[in-house]
């Protein structure tokens, strides 16, 4: 039960303890010190930087790219606590260069596996295809090892995508070093692929693997065809039962990193465009309160 005065907390900063990055897709319409200075004001601790087409760095370009970016975000006192990247295995492009970069600047882990990154054949057994894919990411876990990284399948929701079954990950990754292979465990995806208790059966499932927490909120509503879709909403307007979610994260032991994402409708920040169709000043005051909302769930569960 919560209480009157703890209901309030919601919305301070300083009613948590665990420390929460950006997604930097979300303010791709800003670069160098700009991007950090606006994560700062706006109250993250971190940002996760794009390493990916299209992303703040390209990963032909990360060597040369990342580390500047890093020193500028650092200098302003923030950390940089993970990378997301469009890595699927150890013969993704690029994997090596950007994997001896980010032990070069000390970043310990990167989100992999992109939405749609695999997916099944629906003309095999589904069995078979995982079998396949377990010496993929067997070796990919020899490369991670060597450098010290960690690598955080990020979880997605879809038809036909490997993981948004948390079952497929937990039978791919069993025996593997979770140091090495772990999970960036997404609630609101979580929640789509299994609203009443599946989601709770997921995140239980993957037990040491849990390396990584992303966090939005969505909610199911029909389409302009009257088609039911999630659609992504702000922070605790919608179905992802997130003090309910903290409580369980907490009970883990969970220590982070948290990243805090913004799907729904924003200008093109969710999409994330470098071109902005409303005013920065409104995109920086929906961040600053599902950051605040955010706090505040972690706060309650004692984070």
């Amino acid at each position: 039960m919560w209480a009157a005065s703890s209901a309030l907390a919601l919305d301070e900063k300083n009613a948590s303890q665990l420390k929460v990055a950006i997604f930097s897709k979300h303010l791709h319409f800003l670069q160098g010190e700009a991007l950090a200075k606006a994560a700062k004001e706006i109250g993250f601790d971190g940002i996760d930087i794009t390493v990916r087409k299209g992303g703040h760095v390209e990963p032909e370009r990360v060597r040369q790219d990342l580390p500047p970016l890093v020193a500028t975000i650092r200098k302003a006192g923030l950390e940089v606590p993970l990378v997301s990247t469009d890595i699927v295995d150890s013969d993704t492009p690029c994997t090596e260069d950007i994997l001896k970069t980010l032990a070069d600047l000390g970043i310990p882990r990167y989100r992999w596996m992109p939405p749609g990154g695999l997916k099944y054949n629906t003309a095999e057994p589904y069995p078979a295809q995982l079998e396949r894919l377990r010496p993929r990411i067997a070796k990919l876990a020899a490369l991670n090892a060597r450098y010290k990284l960690s690598a955080m399948w990020h979880t997605h929701s879809g038809v036909d995508y490997v993981g948004a079954s948390f079952w497929d990950i937990y039978l791919v990754l069993k025996g593997l070093d979770p140091a090495a292979v772990g999970v960036n465990y997404d609630v609101g995806h979580a929640t789509i692929e299994g609203g009443i208790g599946g989601w709770i059966n997921s995140f239980h499932i993957m037990g040491p693997y849990l390396r990584g927490v992303a966090v939005k909120d969505f909610m199911w509503a029909k389409d302009a065809k009257g088609a039911w879709k999630a659609q992504w909403v702000p922070l605790g307007e919608g179905m992802v039962h997130l003090p309910q979610f903290f409580g369980m994260v907490k009970a883990a032991g969970f220590a982070g990193p948290v990243q805090l994402h913004f799907e729904y409708p924003l200008g093109g920040a969710d999409a994330g465009k470098k071109t902005l169709s409303i005013p920065r000043e409104e995109v920086f005051a929906a961040m600053k309160r599902d950051l605040g909302k955010l706090h505040g769930y972690m706060g309650q569960a004692g984070l």
